[in-house]
């Protein structure tokens, strides 16, 4: 919903007219929609599939399972919420930001939409605080803990609050009437007070407080994984750092354009005519590419873990109308209850120093 394009080019219609005159750059808009609805298309898909695996493997152990992997199950539904709206917004770009599903749709598409924008980057945080606590300092009690209202408390907490957030936004989406009914967000006072108070907010808590939660815990997670003698994983360390890495590549595009945003709007003379068009015209593209998340998110935290593969495996064998072959499953080394030899508390130290997420606890 190019919510904040709509806006700006409406402002500067009416208060600096040499926006209109003035520009010489001509960019097609075609171009932009193609693009657009093929990133849409592919994140639906894939990230559907993806985040559905997810949750079914994953929703058959949240009683018995850690913090981390009750992170994991919150971030992917937290993604598949946004990615089940993804089709409003195919057809949206399709007939040029067009709305005609009416202005309750309107409302909740654009509310789902923002919550996920900070609940995702919450539950990560905290996940990968969590995942630094349990290397470092296993006596620490959980965020999440196995038993008890406490994890419900803070799950909850972390819902209300992206639902907080984004309700500042959606009080102000509406449908407008103008050539075509459009999904906006228009406060019917102080727009540009509005706008860059949200955006301020949108940049802190959904982007400067995760990363910095995200890229510290990384890094000390790095440090404590190579400085273990009798880690397996000490060559897969570059895969902590990979977690910071995508995380920035999803979200730093689409916040650095919405800061160049705020800054017009605090001087709308600072920047070209130029400049402002290829600025609002790059802004629908990087908030596309941002949800590329949802289709990263399930195959770094856990489609590169083994524990989650096995799960996935033994879960699937498990749907298969075969008795044999569920006898072996069960009898095997990788069976969900931790089936096969092995010692127990090495198989704990081991799994707590893996790199990767969802082996904690596993």
């Amino acid at each position: 919903m190019s919510a904040e394009e709509f806006n700006h080019s409406f402002f500067n219609a009416n208060h600096t007219p040499w926006f209109v005159y003035d520009c010489t750059i001509v960019l097609d808009a075609d171009y932009r929609r193609i693009a657009l609805f093929l990133i849409y298309l592919f994140v639906f898909m894939v990230g559907l599939l993806e985040n559905g695996l997810v949750v079914w493997v994953n929703w058959r152990r949240r009683h018995s399972a850690n913090g981390v992997l009750f992170c994991i199950i919150n971030v992917s539904l937290s993604d598949l919420m946004v990615i089940v709206i993804l089709p409003f917004f195919m057809m949206e770009v399709t007939m040029d930001k067009v709305w005609l599903w009416g202005r309750f749709l309107c409302k909740v598409t654009n509310l789902i939409y923002v919550v996920n924008f900070y609940s995702s980057s919450f539950f990560l945080a905290f996940m990968t605080l969590e995942r630094y606590l349990s290397l470092t300092r296993p006596t620490f009690p959980a965020l999440f803990p196995v038993v008890g209202k406490r994890r419900w408390v803070l799950c909850g907490g972390l819902w209300i609050l992206s639902f907080f957030l984004a309700l500042m936004e959606n009080i102000h989406v509406d449908i407008l009437e103008w050539d075509e009914p459009g999904c906006y967000m228009m406060p019917e006072y102080s727009f540009r007070e509005w706008f860059i108070s949200v955006a301020f907010l949108c940049l802190i808590f959904q982007f400067l407080v995760p990363a910095a939660v995200i890229i510290t815990c990384n890094v000390l997670i790095a440090r404590a994984v190579q400085t273990a003698p009798d880690v397996q994983g000490r060559r897969d360390v570059w895969l902590v750092h990979v977690y910071s890495l995508v995380f920035i590549m999803c979200w730093l595009p689409y916040h650095l354009v919405m800061f160049l945003m705020i800054i017009d709007d605090i001087d709308g003379m600072l920047f070209s005519c130029n400049a402002i068009e290829a600025l609002y015209f790059s802004f629908s593209v990087v908030q596309g590419i941002s949800l590329f998340h949802c289709v990263a998110n399930p195959i770094l935290y856990n489609f590169l873990s083994k524990s989650f593969r096995d799960n996935l495996i033994n879960t699937v064998v498990s749907y298969i109308p075969r008795e044999e072959t569920l006898n072996q499953v069960g009898a095997g080394p990788n069976a969900p209850n931790g089936g096969g030899g092995g010692e127990p508390g090495k198989h704990r130290k081991l799994s707590n120093a893996s790199t990767s997420q969802s082996d904690v606890g596993s």
